[in-house]
């Protein structure tokens, strides 16, 4: 006799079976299979590994740079000058923790709302965590699941699975068992169940099955466009590349200033020499810009969770900033998502018999929808109805069909009024006008179609409907609308952030939704009439806001074409009919209540499905880029007046004017320690593109004064006959006066908070200029009558020109807002040219079929 065992290991399909005859495993045969190990516990990193963290904030080129530097003045017996090695290792230890926070709280979330399979397990069907599945389990497919190992159709109705996540084709996949053991008998893990339901007996778990064998693109932690750190990452490899060069350059000058090599090298000079190139080569670095960009991350990814809001992916964060449209489905984002059954209004004088048992089937079915179920209680199924031929729903026809063996006669199809009677459901019909009216008031329509001819083979494989089909009844549903929705639009219109809401239902219902909430439409755009060329379809969507019938697949084309416009897109959804339009978005956002499929594909869950919470999300964002584009002037200035000083000093042969020591006051008081606060402070500036442009604009020429002004000190203070230490200690104290001046300038306009940081640290530059302990630890002296005046004249002139570079900096900056905005970029649609509405309404009651 042949085990189960042995059975999976068979090549070839499985026999087709009918459903009764599959109990699936028996909970002996499941326990076996999990002390072998055959189980699917295999689960993607909902957040960055600790390996990975770790990693990326210790092992970096920079890291080891600074490492070295520290290493070699631990060597050199000055260890005073080696402190810049303690903020750097205090650097690594606090962006690990902070990402290490968020990873916890991320993680906590991720595993308290996984998602869940369903299997048969000794005749019974349950609900179980994915990890549990075991090889030989029976998976039960319904609509909207999401595939949680590869499988075989062992049965099938109507089962179609959407594998574009997986493999790139848009067209859902018909699955039937025993189909030769092609694509068509296997469900592979990842996919999505988007029509029918079916049972499939699982044949490959864990890092064996599909979607993990591609661990790139299958983790749910994973690279997101960003540009901050794609930004970070060039201005890091630029600095990378100059190091090298600009070294030799100080180092070469240091050595010629003590009377050449062979000379510093006999007397002992090279030592000093060695510590003012590590002085030049350790302030290059904008290490604390990393950091600064981790941390924000993460603290925006841990404050989003305290708010119930899941983040897949931390570098999402930043993407909220740039989003300028929100794409909204209807149901279960500007509504609560739970439908309830209205009325049914007949259509006309002909009736056909049974058809309040039809409508008893269609709730009862185990692959009934949310609006299918709510037909449940006002149509109780009295007796089993045995489908005969059944054509299941399906979000791109918006209709379903079936006809019964031995209950009422014919074929009986429930879907979209448009969708079902295209022909005979315009303005001018019975039909057509009762739907207009009914969909004017917001409620939702459907229609029960009967033909007299049963559904044939041929029809259900071809998904056509019957012939002869006449409208019988047209069903209503109500729908709540969400108590926080208007005040949510009204924000996002404040913020100029467009939206467009699109649906798959009437229209008319959509666009008296959308009035409800605040959105200026007067009738919605109905979906059938989209052009099929990409720009024109993109002309629709600049033009109007509110779209109804839309399909799946059109719902994906929206989103690319806005994003060919330069839009910044964001889609919120629930259904299983709006994965791919959420995974093709800049930024996906599914509601917790929404198909496993969906919140899979999403970069944000909302967890407790409060759609309130979107203005936080996009605060968030906004949050995170605009204090980093402040504080990587800070850096940034830094950087390039250290380079102009070594490029500078080196040609003139100089002596480097900072001890190591000394560059960590102005590093700690004037740019590393007050960033930390800048990075996390509200700010709900709009986002504009070109965040490495705008802050070079001021970075760079900041740099040039800085660097002019710290060269005439030098020049001047030679000329004076200062010694060296008086000579280091006047350029340290240009650098913290208008190291603090810069901080301010970028912190414009001041409030309290900002005032109680930059005081703060100017308290400290002071208790450090005059406390002995500290004048004694970092050498500093009095820099003599004659220096005092000099650098007195060069702060001044030094802060002079940083206003005029910041003044000239804000007015590019302004120019340069304009020429975006008035490109298209980050600019909400215009508004929908106006079409007619129906103000009318019909009543009813439910009556009997």
């Amino acid at each position: 006799m042949t085990s189960a065992t042995d059975a999976a290991m068979q090549p070839g399909p499985e026999p087709a079976r009918s459903a009764e005859e599959i109990t699936g495993l028996t909970t002996a045969e499941v326990a076996q299979r999990v002390a072998d190990g055959r189980t699917n516990d295999y689960q993607a990193d909902s957040s960055r590994s600790i390996g990975s963290i770790i990693r990326a904030n210790v092992f970096t080129i920079f890291n080891a740079i600074v490492g070295s530097c520290f290493a070699v003045l631990l060597l050199l017996g000055r260890w005073q000058d080696a402190i810049f090695g303690l903020s750097a290792l205090a650097n690594t230890i606090i962006g690990a923790w902070q990402e290490f926070r968020a990873k916890a709280a991320l993680d906590r979330l991720a595993l308290l709302n996984a998602p869940t399979a369903r299997v048969l397990r000794d005749g019974i069907e349950a609900e179980i965590h994915p990890t549990d599945v075991v090889i030989d389990d029976i998976l039960v497919l319904r609509a909207g699941d999401q595939i949680a190992a590869d499988a075989e159709v062992v049965n099938a109705r109507g089962l179609q699975v959407d594998e574009s996540m997986l493999t790139g084709e848009s067209d859902a996949v018909d699955k039937r068992p025993g189909d030769d053991g092609g694509s068509g008998s296997e469900a592979l893990s990842g996919s999505i169940v988007v029509a029918g339901e079916g049972l499939a007996r699982v044949i490959r778990v864990g890092a064996d099955s599909y979607a993990n064998r591609f661990a790139a693109e299958a983790k749910r932690f994973s690279l997101v466009s960003s540009e901050l750190r794609s930004s970070i990452n060039l201005v890091l490899r630029v600095v990378g590349w100059a190091i090298g060069p600009m070294a030799l350059l100080v180092l070469n000058a240091q050595m010629m200033v003590f009377g050449g090599w062979v000379a510093a090298w006999e007397n002992g000079d090279w030592v000093q020499a060695a510590v003012n190139t590590i002085a030049a080569v350790t302030a290059m670095i904008p290490l604390g810009l990393v950091l600064m960009t981790s941390i924000a991350f993460a603290v925006g990814a841990a404050k989003l969770a305290s708010r119930q809001v899941l983040v897949n992916e931390l570098p999402a964060v930043e993407g909220l900033a740039r989003v300028d449209v929100v794409c909204l489905d209807k149901t279960g984002t500007l509504t609560a998502g739970e439908i309830e059954f209205d009325a049914v209004h007949p259509v006309g004088a002909e009736s056909a018999p049974g058809w309040g048992e039809a409508l008893a089937w269609y709730g009862a079915d185990p692959a009934a929808n949310a609006t299918a179920r709510c037909l449940r209680d006002p149509y109780p199924l009295e007796r089993p109805l045995a489908p005969g031929a059944v054509i299941p729903f399906s979000s791109a026809r918006k209709w379903s069909a079936v006809s019964f063996v031995d209950g009422p006669g014919g074929a009986w199809v429930l879907g979209a009024p448009e969708m079902v009677f295209p022909d005979t459901s315009g303005p001018g019909t019975e039909l057509g006008s009762l739907v207009a009216e009914l969909a004017a008031t917001g409620r939702r329509t459907l229609v029960l179609g009967h033909s007299p001819h049963q559904i044939s083979d041929e029809q259900a494989e071809a998904e056509r409907i019957p012939e002869d089909l006449v409208p019988i009844v047209v069903l209503t549903f109500r729908e709540q609308v969400r108590p926080d929705a208007a005040q949510t639009l009204a924000y996002f219109r404040e913020q100029g952030v467009g939206i467009r809401v699109i649906s798959g239902d009437n229209p008319r219902t959509v666009a008296a939704i959308a009035r409800e909430v605040g959105v200026d439409t007067p009738e919605g755009f109905d979906a059938r009439e989209l052009p099929d060329d990409d720009e024109a379809l993109a002309d629709v969507l600049e033009q109007y806001h509110v779209f109804g019938r839309v399909t799946p697949e059109q719902k994906k084309r929206m989103v690319t074409a806005l994003q060919s416009r330069g839009h910044t897109v964001a889609m919120t959804g629930d259904g299983v009919n709006d994965a791919l339009a959420i995974k093709t978005a800049d930024i996906g956002i599914a509601m917790n209540s929404g198909a496993a499929a969906t919140k899979a594909v999403a970069r944000l869950v909302l967890l407790d499905g409060q759609f309130s919470h979107l203005p936080d999300v996009v605060a968030e964002g906004r949050q995170v880029i605009a204090n980093i584009e402040r504080v990587s002037m800070l850096f940034l200035t830094k950087t390039a007046y250290i380079f102009v000083l070594s490029i500078v000093f080196g040609i003139l042969v100089l002596q480097f004017p900072f001890l190591p020591r000394q560059l960590s006051i102005t590093d700690g008081l004037t740019i590393g320690i007050p960033a930390f606060f800048l990075a996390l402070m509200p700010n709900r500036q709009r986002y504009i593109p070109g965040f490495l442009r705008r802050s070079l604009s001021f970075a760079i020429p900041a740099g040039v004064v800085v660097g002019a002004g710290l060269t005439l000190y030098t020049l001047g203070a030679q000329s004076l006959g200062v010694t060296e230490e008086q000579m280091r200690t006047g350029a340290t104290i240009i650098l913290a006066i208008v190291g603090i001046w810069i901080l301010t300038v970028l912190s414009r306009p001041i409030n309290r908070y900002k005032g109680l940081v930059i005081g703060a640290m100017f308290i400290g530059l002071v208790l450090i200029f005059s406390v002995p302990l500290a004048t004694d630890f970092f050498q500093l002296v009095d820099p003599g009558e004659g220096a005092a005046y000099l650098l007195t004249a060069v702060i001044v002139a030094t802060i002079g020109g940083v206003e005029v570079v910041r003044f000239i900096h804000r007015r590019f900056v302004a120019r340069d807002t304009a020429a975006r905005t008035a490109g298209g970029v980050g600019v909400s649609a215009r508004r929908p040219r106006r079409r007619g509405k129906s103000d009318s309404s019909v009543e009813a009651t439910t009556p009997r079929g």
